[in-house]
């Protein structure tokens, strides 16, 4: 039997991953009553961390081999540059990996410049894993089609050579293009939408969709007063929130919020929560600081928007927790739709806001008279190449879907992004949806 000591170094790896991961497990089934909430907030994050760390070593593994160890038994050893090059991937890898703790050191109302390196880092190892796993497979299948027969000459180790030359000149160019992508302020998208049942005294309502901002360790005050201002400028009715404002507690990133206070919708703020909130283990602070700025968090339950011209006109607006809360076992929250459709009959339009896509989903297996539903949480796959893993996970990816008759569901790209300050094949977006009656 094969020994801890005598596994490969991927497979040490892929074996603290796994024991991370059952910690995780653990930990929210048998620790989450047992322990006091900021002790509980530090394990999570401290176990995501470590997590995401060793499952990473796997593939840091492979980019030193790739770009450092292959060449260290050529000629290009006894070159001037190679010591250089050699710090400087061991840098970049250690920054990559280091850029997961900052969610626990590195958080205050304007980014760190470390932050904002790690996380850079962090979306190029990325891309730059996919282009070696990508240029490997191709190199494998050139092999197999031109015969095991075939010599390994001078022709095949340049070949070699050149596949991590390339993947990271490509990594390096699309990962300029994502910073000043995802550098550039939102774009304002005008979405017209019928509502089934809406009052006709209640055509051409405004709402704002805003999702996905991500208060923390890249994003702070100075971005999220540009997307205030923005917000302002459209003159919505209402405004609406579905989820991952946040990846901190209340506490450390308050300044950050304040120009939160700048919204004066006339028919209201809500707020739904989405992931990030519950694994920041301080939801209640949150809904407190968001009603010190007349924000209203929807936690389950739904508000009659009475039209400005009659009030007997009116629809309803409902907003459900999470789904994650219920995996986190989070105490008091948990999506809940029946309570949150409370006294919401299909006599009138029903809205919903539901950060997740998968949400969506089950909302409208169970409640089909659901009229419109808008969501987040698939920053429209932020970088390439999630993009496809986002598509495949979540049965509404981006944009507005209709399903069946009288049911549409928005799924916004995301306002800001999370951690990674770049956008491959992904927009950030402020929404207005403009609300038809029929």
């Amino acid at each position: 039997m094969i020994s801890f000591k005598q596994l490969p170094l991927e497979a040490k790896a892929a074996v603290a991953a796994g024991v991370v991961f059952f910690s995780m497990m653990l930990s929210r089934s048998y620790l989450a009553e047992k322990l006091d909430l900021r002790m509980r907030r530090w394990l999570l994050r401290l176990q995501m961390a470590l997590f995401a760390n060793a499952l990473m070593l796997i593939g840091s593994l492979h980019v030193w081999r790739s770009t450092v160890t292959m060449f260290s038994r050529s000629s290009a050893a006894n070159s001037f540059c190679f010591m250089p090059w050699k710090v400087a991937v061991f840098m970049f890898l250690a920054l990559a990996h280091s850029s997961f703790f900052t969610l626990l050191f590195l958080v205050a109302e304007e980014p760190y410049f470390f932050s904002l390196a790690a996380y850079t880092c962090l979306g190029a190892y990325i891309i730059l894993i996919f282009f070696l796993f990508t240029l490997g497979s191709v190199e494998q299948a050139y092999k197999f089609l031109a015969g095991r027969g075939a010599k390994a000459g001078a022709g095949n180790k340049n070949r070699t050579a050149m596949k991590p030359v390339l993947a990271v000149m490509l990594t390096a160019v699309l990962t300029v293009v994502g910073l000043l992508n995802a550098s550039q302020p939102p774009t304002v998208n005008s979405v017209e939408i019928p509502v089934h049942k809406l009052p006709s005294t209640m055509n051409n309502l405004k709402v704002v969709l805003l999702s996905d901002i991500h208060l923390g360790p890249t994003v702070g005050k100075t971005k999220l007063a540009m997307i205030v201002r923005m917000v302002k400028a459209l003159k919505p009715d209402i405004t609406v929130i579905v989820g991952d404002l946040t990846d901190s507690e209340a506490e450390i990133i308050q300044p950050a919020v304040e120009p939160l206070g700048d919204l004066n919708s006339p028919l209201g703020t809500y707020f739904v929560t989405g992931n990030h909130e519950y694994y920041t283990s301080d939801v209640s602070n949150w809904f407190e600081l968001l009603k010190s700025f007349n924000i209203r968090p929807l936690h389950n339950e739904n508000v009659k928007i009475t039209s400005p011209k009659s009030t007997d006109d009116w629809f309803c607006l409902a907003g459900v927790d999470d789904i994650e809360a219920d995996v986190l076992r989070y105490s008091g929250h948990g999506m809940d739709l029946k309570k949150a459709l409370r006294g919401c009959s299909s006599e009138h339009a029903i809205v919903l806001l539901a950060h997740q896509p998968v949400a969506a989903k089950w909302a409208l297996q169970e409640r089909p008279d659901i009229n419109l539903i808008l969501s987040g949480h698939t920053h429209g796959g932020q970088i390439f190449p999630l993009n496809a893993g986002a598509y495949f996970l979540n049965p509404f990816f981006v944009g507005l879907y209709k399903v069946g008759q009288n049911t549409f569901v928005y799924v916004s790209p995301g306002t800001m992004y999370f951690g990674i300050p770049m956008r491959l094949g992904s927009r950030a977006e402020i929404t207005e949806i403009i609300l038809r009656s029929p």
